[in-house]
């Protein structure tokens, strides 16, 4: 095991520590405050039992987003730190850095890698202040969750910018997804600190626990609605998406906060 993963379990053990209400009161508190969190569609930090539970908080207020059915929307609040097109098989962590989107996918996407070749990709980056739940950017059909263990470097712009193919060294789950005969992926990277990952649809993905151990699990006919909830990061992380070629025209977002619901690209 990584010495990130260590990091990331002990940290998640305090962070899931139930404290006395008014210690906890204080935790919360000072999180919010340190970091200029946005509560204002949240409840109140006090509500929250734990570190984890804040850092997970769900929305109180129910997020407008877009609804045409032709638009793709941000599956999270995050910074765009990359966006654009897919060169073969080579897609950029950040300028400057490149890896093989064969790499990030595995072998178990190898049958459909051609047609994510020359496609686009977007990555959003959740900073430890933004909402952490991860949501459906179109309405879908799922088809595979592969689960990939791995180290759990930090994903800020200081890593992005230094470590080699961090993407592809991070533990990370991978999401298949179809619309209209045409497919995209969904990459959700784990991060230091906690790097737990849960998803509703799928509870026998556990992550950052001991295993060098790939997962896979195939499904059908399972129909995701724009909007849905697919699950959450217990830290701040990063969302890859890849589209295959020809399909969508991405908006001009790079360097830019979104927020879940925004329009972030249009099927061709």
């Amino acid at each position: 095991m990584h010495i990130t993963n260590l990091i990331s379990q002990n940290f998640g053990k305090f962070a899931k520590k139930e404290f006395p209400s008014f210690i906890q009161k204080v935790i919360n508190t000072g999180y919010v405050k340190f970091l200029g969190l946005d509560m204002s569609e949240f409840k109140k930090p006090k509500f929250y039992k734990s570190l984890n539970a804040l850092f997970t908080r769900e929305l109180e207020l129910k997020r407008k987003i877009n609804t045409e059915e032709n638009t793709f929307i941000s599956p999270t609040d995050s910074l765009i730190t990359e966006c654009g097109k897919i060169e073969k098989d080579i897609a950029l962590q950040i300028k400057g850095m490149e890896y093989s989107v064969e790499d990030l996918l595995t072998y178990y996407c190898n049958d459909k890698l051609e047609r994510i070749k020359n496609g686009s990709f977007m990555n959003f980056y959740l900073s430890p202040k933004d909402y952490h739940r991860y949501h459906s950017p179109s309405n879908f059909i799922l088809k595979k969750l592969i689960h990939v263990p791995g180290k759990l470097y930090p994903v800020n712009l200081k890593y992005l910018n230094k470590e080699l193919d961090l993407f592809v060294q991070n533990e990370r789950v991978i999401i298949e997804c179809e619309k209209n005969g045409k497919l995209f992926y969904m990459v959700f990277v784990g991060a230091l600190n906690v790097g737990q990952m849960v998803f509703e649809f799928e509870p026998r993905v556990e992550t950052n626990i001991d295993t060098s151990e790939m997962k896979v699990y195939e499904y059908e006919n399972i129909q995701i609605n724009k909007g849905d909830c697919l699950g959450y990061f217990k830290m701040g992380s990063t969302v890859v998406m890849l589209w295959e070629e020809n399909s969508v025209e991405l908006e001009e977002l790079l360097h830019q906060d979104v927020r879940f619901g925004q329009a972030i690209a249009k099927e061709i």
